[in-house]
């Protein structure tokens, strides 16, 4: 069963008859169509509930979204799809970003989290595992997608999509634009209240980390990843990929997102002993 919803302007997709309930969160330069693959296999089994990120769709005016904006979203979008239960979250790149936001803000609305290679980015354990060569591309590429946010138009357009085939975006070029942008001018420029209110992220309850191995830098720090697979319910995988392994590998993708979402014994001690 298909079915969409509208919550504060931003179209949802609702695919799966499931119990459980999977709310896929994308980041940039993607649309909710970056989970193609992954609906096309869970939604015999769950719930998907897509969308496109609040001034991320091309086809809506553009503007920039605060952090506190984007997070009163996300609570109507899922109280609007939760059926008044937990959800699973399943996230990447910013939507990492937005989403352990989410979870920090409002832990008793979720029951899972499966982050995609972005773990502790804004670390200075992240930060000192970085090379200085590694360190100017970082910040290169953001404070070039600030430009481009800035400048707007055809040219800011034009800027955006060079960009994001520079960096191996699997996104069609149809569907981006500079208006995708904004959270990287407000990261760079300190605008809409910055993001440096966001809580540390320390998940409490079972997560699942992927991460692609074929690219210059990681978004996060091997104290991380090794702190996390060390969680009871907690896994990390490596894949060899680059940053979007759901559409690189899909088959393989979805079979470990599916197997650690069959709730092996040691994933519901660790959802049990949280929730007492």
């Amino acid at each position: 069963m298909s079915k969409d919803l509208v919550v504060d302007g931003i179209d949802i997709h609702v695919e799966g008859e499931g119990t459980e309930t999977i709310v896929m969160i994308h980041g940039w330069p993607d649309t909710y169509r970056l989970w193609d693959a992954q609906v096309a296999e869970l939604r015999h089994r769950y719930r998907c509930v897509r969308f496109t990120l609040p001034g991320f769709d091309i086809h809506k005016p553009r503007r920039s979204y605060s952090l506190d904006a984007t997070m009163r979203i996300l609570l109507h979008i899922v109280n609007s799809v939760s059926q008044k239960q937990k959800v699973i979250l399943m996230l990447h790149d910013w939507g990492c970003v937005f989403g352990y936001e989410f979870y920090m803000r409002n832990k008793s609305l979720v029951s899972a989290i499966i982050g995609v290679d972005i773990g502790d980015a804004q670390s200075r354990a992240t930060g000192r595992s970085r090379s200085i060569g590694q360190k100017m591309m970082v910040a290169g590429y953001q404070s070039t997608l600030a430009l481009a946010w800035t400048m707007g138009g055809p040219l800011g357009r034009s800027i955006t999509r060079g960009m994001a085939s520079l960096l191996g975006a699997p996104s069609p070029k149809e569907y981006i634009s500079s208006g995708m942008n904004y959270p990287y001018y407000i990261l760079t420029a300190g605008a809409a209240g910055s993001y440096h209110s966001l809580v540390p992220f320390v998940p409490k309850v079972p997560m699942l980390f992927i991460y692609g191995t074929n690219k210059p830098f990681m978004f996060h720090s091997p104290q991380w990843t090794e702190n996390l697979a060390g969680k009871p319910g907690c896994k990390v995988v490596a894949m060899e990929t680059g940053h979007w392994p759901m559409t690189r590998q899909p088959e393989r993708f979805n079979d470990i997102v599916i197997g650690w979402l069959e709730k092996p014994a040691e994933t519901e001690a660790a959802a049990e002993e949280d929730a007492a």
